[in-house]
């Protein structure tokens, strides 16, 4: 479990730094579509940290699906929560979205079903590597 642990932090800190050059560009789109778009030096120091924290948890739980003792369902939840929790943070702390039940309510839905059509594409493509490589071996 150590190593798995040491692997979350190094792909945590390889990947970290791209969550507040995505800020950027949000931000750049804000500024280009609305003019009067301005931000306090408070509001943009929470931003690089928040949008540091999301990248570093993204990229850290994409090691939970390499746990070999670990199920499947296992690895995908813990995924899936690890991420989620990143997101839903660094949105609501950055009031990118309202703090309301329905629009915490879709943002989930939204979220849960990216994230689940995402893992079913990557879990088809790998079984059919998989199926490939072994009638290869065969």
């Amino acid at each position: 479990m150590k190593r798995y642990v040491k692997e979350f932090f190094h792909r945590g800190m390889l990947f970290a730094g791209f969550g507040p050059i995505i800020l950027g560009v949000i931000y750049l789109v804000l500024q280009k579509t609305m003019p009067d778009f301005s931000l306090s030096g408070w509001e943009v120091c929470l931003s690089i940290a928040s949008t540091y924290f999301l990248a570093f948890l993204q990229a850290g739980a994409s090691v939970f699906p390499q746990i070999d003792h670990w199920s499947p369902l296992k690895s995908l939840l813990c995924h899936i929560a690890t991420v989620y929790g990143a997101y839903v943070s660094c949105y609501l702390v950055n009031s990118w979205i309202p703090f309301r039940i329905e629009i915490l309510l879709l943002f989930t839905a939204i979220f849960v079903a990216s994230f689940l059509g995402i893992w079913l594409t990557i879990y088809l493509i790998v079984r059919g590597t998989r199926k490939t490589l072994n009638k290869k071996l065969n």
